[in-house]
């Protein structure tokens, strides 16, 4: 008779019920309306996982001393991990959540080449193919983890100023990245066939060198790709972590976080007409930036009661936030501001860029949150051709998203680059702390056109005092 391990058989099904509940998760989070229980689904798995985990590792060996302390140790991390994540998640801004994401990948990547050196240092009880197998996925975790973490930290330092956003342009920059990838397969040849542990020791200084290169090679205008290329690299370490487990569930959740990235950053590429081999391989091809990011020409200005005169007459109005909008916080102004608008009978919308922000979604999470109604709030593809016939468009903190230099100038660096329209509108507000460039450090000649009227200021005092005006 067949012995049935009831702790193992309880933890599988709970896995089933946990990756259908990712499943139903990312499905969720692919609308604005469906978003919050996509995120519900999401934390109930993630409960059911560990619940299971912690349930198929200790039940029916309870009482042994070994098995007893890695309970606690397992609880006590567990507890740790949740007050770490709660606290962080109460306190960030929304304008830090690129860079806290990003620093949470470079914790998958961490996991990831820890649970490799666990598996290479452990004893595994394999012989032949099966052991080649155990040494390969070795190998490719660590590989693939250690690219994860020192990308996800150069990422974090960008996102969070404290590294220059330009493309690091080493010479022979592409050369370098190909021949680390030719280096690693090569190691992992050699690594399977007699797994001496200085090639391990050899491959994790060589991907962390790679995974630095990797983003620091690539400039600030590409950096919401990168964020979503990063998730993508922290699934397929998990999914390697998940093959040195032997965990089912860790398998399916990093397949679906690593396919579901590497196709955001597919759509995200598309949307900003970049090659996606290109940013994947460290922005190959792609020449530096060569703006000095100062405007040419003069800049006119307006007041905020010309700019409530101005929207009073509009008949229609589109509005296009962008990253200083979330540093302003003027979401909320914002949306009164469409509600009063539209009260006085003006056709209001929203435009967004796919990269509107540092986060795909960053801008529809603002809106959502200042509770604009969903649809009023459009994508660029959707309202692009209506610009021509608006009134007043009103550009709140968005740059190199509505920059005219990515369609008229070829020889800019964010050339092919598709974007909002917002200068064949009829006229353009452009609501600016300063004439700083954008992120990717590129002039914007938007503002000197003569359509176009500049309202500096923080950004959510400038519309508060536009709805005093109206």
């Amino acid at each position: 008779m067949t012995t049935i391990d009831a702790p193992s058989s309880i933890a599988g099904a709970a896995y089933i019920v946990a990756a259908l509940l990712f499943i139903m998760s990312l499905a969720g989070l692919s609308k604005h309306e469906t978003s919050r229980a996509g995120v519900g689904y999401g934390i109930a798995g993630m409960a059911i996982a560990l619940v299971a985990t912690v349930w198929a590792t200790f039940a029916g060996a309870w009482g042994s001393p070994t098995v007893t302390l890695g309970a606690v140790l397992l609880v006590v991390a567990v507890i740790v991990g949740a007050a770490i994540g709660l606290w962080r998640a109460r306190v960030v801004e929304m304008t830090g959540m690129p860079e806290l994401i990003a620093l949470l990948h470079s914790f998958v990547g961490l996991a990831a080449v820890l649970v490799g050196w666990n598996g290479a240092l452990a004893s595994p009880h394999l012989t032949g193919a099966l052991l080649d197998i155990h040494h390969a996925e070795v190998f490719i975790g660590v590989f693939i983890g250690a690219v994860t973490f020192t990308g996800s930290i150069v990422a974090f330092l960008k996102l969070s100023a404290r590294m220059s956003s330009a493309p690091l342009m080493l010479p022979g920059k592409n050369a370098l990245n190909l021949g680390a990838l030719v280096a690693f397969v090569a190691l992992t040849v050699w690594y399977v066939i007699t797994p001496e542990l200085w090639l391990l020791v050899v491959v994790t200084a060589l991907a962390l060198a790679l995974g630095w290169h990797l983003v620091a090679s690539i400039g600030g205008g590409d950096m919401p790709v990168v964020i979503s290329m990063l998730n993508s690299y922290s699934g397929w370490a998990a999914a390697a972590a998940g093959f040195l487990l032997n965990n089912d569930l860790l398998i399916v959740t990093g397949a679906l976080v690593g396919s579901s990235g590497a196709y955001l950053s597919y759509i995200m590429c598309k949307a900003m007409n970049r090659s996606f081999i290109s940013v994947i391989a460290g922005g190959f091809g792609i020449a530096a930036p060569t703006s000095s990011g100062e405007v040419e020409g003069e800049t006119r200005e307006i007041t905020v009661e010309e700019a409530a005169e101005m929207l009073r007459d509009a008949s229609s109005v589109i509005i296009t936030p962008g990253y200083g909008m979330a540093v302003a916080q003027a979401q909320y102004p914002v949306a009164e501001l469409t509600a009063k608008l539209r009260e006085r009978g003006a056709e209001v919308r929203f435009g967004i860029h796919p990269v509107a922000g540092r986060l795909p979604g960053h801008m529809n999470v603002l809106l959502a949150e200042a509770k604009v109604p969903y649809d009023v709030v459009e994508e660029m593809d959707e309202i692009n051709d209506d610009f021509a016939a608006t009134a007043v468009v009103l550009v709140i903190g968005a740059n190199d998203t509505v920059n005219p230099a990515a369609a008229e100038d070829p020889g800019s660096p964010i050339a092919g680059m598709p974007v909002l329209r917002v200068w064949e509108a009829g006229n353009v507000i452009v609501f600016k702390r300063s004439m700083a460039a954008g992120y990717a450090g590129v002039a914007n000649p938007l503002f000197t056109r003569d359509n176009t009227r500049m309202l500096f200021g923080d950004a959510k005092q400038r519309v508060e005092d536009i709805l005093k005006a109206l």
